[in-house]
This record gives structure tokens, C-alpha cells and sequence, in this order.
């Protein structure tokens, strides 16, 4: 009687989960602005993985007797200082960008939940410890404090990606922190510590999937955050070193020719401000879907 009550409450849960989703799913589609930018991220996700069939030159082939055209056929954004195709080196730049976001990302999220779940789940004197280290570290301002760590591990990516998660994972900490607060004290669970389960059992098994809903909005926008952030630095020479094609860094280079040849800055500011919007209206639109509010209003 035991066995088949259990087969019946997982096959309840699974039904729930999928008519959770196809909710949250349609919830996305009626936003327009989550949908164009969803859009827009696969499609330079496109770009970013097949760039060596998309892009009509080599990115870093110089032609001194081609520097500084104009957009032509040949050239569809121009050349830059040294005569390379520009729309080259912006779409081997979407994989640049892309790459550094997601890993970024990735580690902000990890750091950030494991030390959030801990926190929250154990309390006492190491909630104390974690949260006072958040505290000091949202005393500085972010940004600064990331162009700081940079500056000494010195400029290239790796150390950008680097210095930015040291940074962005103390935001993601506390919301998940609060969230397993509350998500603790619920009754699956009490019934699974009665139940004899270890802490960690509990913690990645009932806890975590209920603290999900703000890490994958929070992550969403960091990814704009840290796009943007990364293309910054790299403005300011921490970032990717040359011949690398990065955004930021094509912003740096052209922005000494900004009169006699504007698509230098022109094209890489699109690229950037384009991909960043994208994800800010992802981001806006998921956290729309996963409200748990508006779930409610379409089951009723």
C-alpha cells in the first residue's frame, strides 16, 4: 500500500513539474521583449559557435592598404587601424564576450549557492562568518573592486573573469540565503531530517530545487552585467590583449580614429548594447514567468 501510494505521489509531482513549466513557458512567450531577446541570444550563440563559416575574413589578418575603409561589399562593417575586416573580428568577439559570460556566471552561481545554502540551511556562527564576509565585500563598489583585483593579477582575460567573480557571487549569496530561510522551515523538510536524511541529502535534494526560481533570473542578468562589465575592462587594457578580437577592446582602438572613421566605435558599441539588452529583457521576462504569482493567476 506503501509502495503504490509513493508511485502515485511521483507521478503527481512529475505531472505538477511539467504543468509548471508549460505555464512558465507560455508565461515567457506572451512577453515580447523576453522573446526578442531570447531571440537575439540564440542567435549569437549561432554566430558565436560557427564564426569560422560566418566570418568573410580572417579577424586578426592585417592589410595596411586596406586600413580604415568604409563598409563596402567586400567589407560589410569596414577595416580598422591595421586594414582587418571588422565584421570579423565582431563575430569572433560574440565568442569571446559569450565565453566570458558563462563562465563567469557559472562561478558566481556556484560560489554563490553553495555558500548561500549554507548559510541559511546551518545559521548560528557560520551564517555569522559568510554573511560578515559579504558585508565587507558590498562595501566596495563592485566594479571597483574587480578593476583593483585585476590590476594586480594583471591584464588578460583569464584574471578578468577572475577578479569579477571574486566579486559578483556576494548578491546571489544572500538572496539565496533568504530564500532557504524561508524554504527550511516548510514541512517536506521536517519530514525528511525526521525522515533520518543527511544535511547535504536535504539541502541538494528538497532545498535547493525551491531556491532556484531567483538564482536562474539573477544569472540571466548577470550575464549582461558581467558582458558589459568585461567589455570595460578590456576599454581600459585589463581586459583581452591584442590580437584577440574583444568588443571593449575594439572600443579602445578605435576610439583615436572616432572622427575620420566612426564605425570603429560604432559597430562594437551595437554589438555590446544589443547583447546586453538582450539579456536584461530575458532576465525581466523570466523573472515575470517564475513569479509565483503569476503562475497562480493562470491556474485560476
Amino acid at each position: 500500500m506503501n509502495e503504490s501510494t509513493s508511485k502515485y505521489e511521483n507521478v503527481s509531482e512529475v505531472a505538477n513539474l511539467k504543468s509548471g513549466h508549460k505555464m512558465v513557458f507560455h508565461q515567457l512567450k506572451m512577453n515580447k521583449m523576453a522573446m526578442i531577446g531570447l531571440l537575439i541570444i540564440i542567435s549569437l550563440a549561432f554566430i558565436a559557435i560557427f564564426a569560422p563559416f560566418i566570418a568573410p575574413h580572417d579577424p586578426v589578418e592585417q592589410n595596411l592598404e586596406k586600413r580604415l575603409l568604409s563598409p563596402s561589399r567586400e567589407y560589410p562593417m569596414g577595416t580598422d587601424e591595421l586594414g582587418r575586416c571588422l565584421m570579423s573580428r565582431i563575430i569572433y568577439g560574440a565568442r569571446v564576450s559569450l565565453l566570458v559570460g558563462v563562465i563567469t556566471v557559472g562561478i558566481i552561481t556556484v560560489i554563490g549557492v553553495t555558500l548561500g545554502l549554507i548559510s541559511g540551511y546551518f545559521g548560528g556562527i557560520m551564517d555569522e562568518i559568510i554573511m560578515r564576509f559579504v558585508d565587507v565585500m558590498l562595501a566596495f563598489p563592485g566594479i571597483i573592486l574587480a578593476l583593483v583585483i585585476a590590476g594586480a593579477l594583471g591584464p588578460g582575460l583569464f584574471n578578468v573573469m577572475l577578479a569579477l567573480a571574486m566579486v559578483g557571487w556576494t548578491g546571489l549569496a544572500r538572496v539565496v540565503r533568504s530564500s532557504v530561510l524561508s524554504v527550511k522551515e516548510k514541512e517536506f523538510v521536517e519530514s525528511a531530517r525526521a525522515l533520518g536524511c543527511t544535511d547535504l541529502y536535504v539541502m541538494t535534494r528538497h532545498i535547493l530545487p525551491n531556491v532556484m526560481t531567483p538564482v536562474i533570473v539573477l544569472a540571466t542578468l548577470d550575464m549582461a552585467f558581467i558582458i558589459l562589465a568585461a567589455a570595460g575592462m578590456s576599454f581600459l587594457g585589463l581586459g583581452a590583449q591584442p590580437p584577440i578580437p574583444e568588443w571593449g577592446a575594439m572600443l579602445n582602438s578605435g576610439r583615436a580614429f572616432m572622427r575620420t572613421a566612426p564605425h570603429l566605435t560604432t559597430f562594437p558599441g551595437l554589438a555590446i548594447m544589443i547583447t546586453v539588452l538582450a539579456f536584461n529583457f530575458l532576465g525581466d521576462g523570466l523573472r515575470d514567468a517564475l513569479d509565483p504569482r503569476q503562475q497562480q493567476e493562470l491556474k485560476e
